[in-house]
């Protein structure tokens, strides 16, 4: 004769707590990174270029460097390629350098020099 029974386990884990939990957390232990002084898109996409396939430890000094070399993203598109090169000398990857300052000329001839919020805008027409 076949066993029908069925066991079912009840749900005890609550969404809010583990959020609230996780965010407590984060707050007590998390590291200040120079990238998360604000919210400034043009920053944290230069972070996230640079923090590819490299160390956080190792990206930090020359985070800093490269923003004050480039504070904003008319600053990097009209640098000539060979000054973002030798800023971002060290890094490796020099191709993620010279995609970035692509990328940023083409946010300030589309966008007015500010990175779009809205996915949507990103999108070509």
């Amino acid at each position: 004769m076949k066993d029908t029974t069925t066991f079912s386990i009840p749900v005890l884990f609550n969404v809010h707590s583990f959020q609230t939990d996780l965010i407590s957390w984060y707050l007590s232990i998390k590291r200040d990174l120079p990238w998360r002084l604000n919210q400034d898109p043009y920053r944290v996409w230069v972070s996230e270029i640079m923090l590819q396939q490299t160390q956080v430890d190792t990206v930090i000094p020359y985070f800093n460097q490269f923003m004050n070399r480039f504070p904003t993203t008319y600053d990097l598109a009209n640098a000539e390629e060979q000054d973002v090169l030798k800023s971002w000398e060290g890094l490796g990857y020099y191709s993620r350098a010279r995609n970035l300052h692509a990328a940023v000329k083409e946010v300030v001839a589309s966008y007015d020099g500010e990175v779009p919020h809205e996915k949507d805008k990103l999108k070509k027409t």
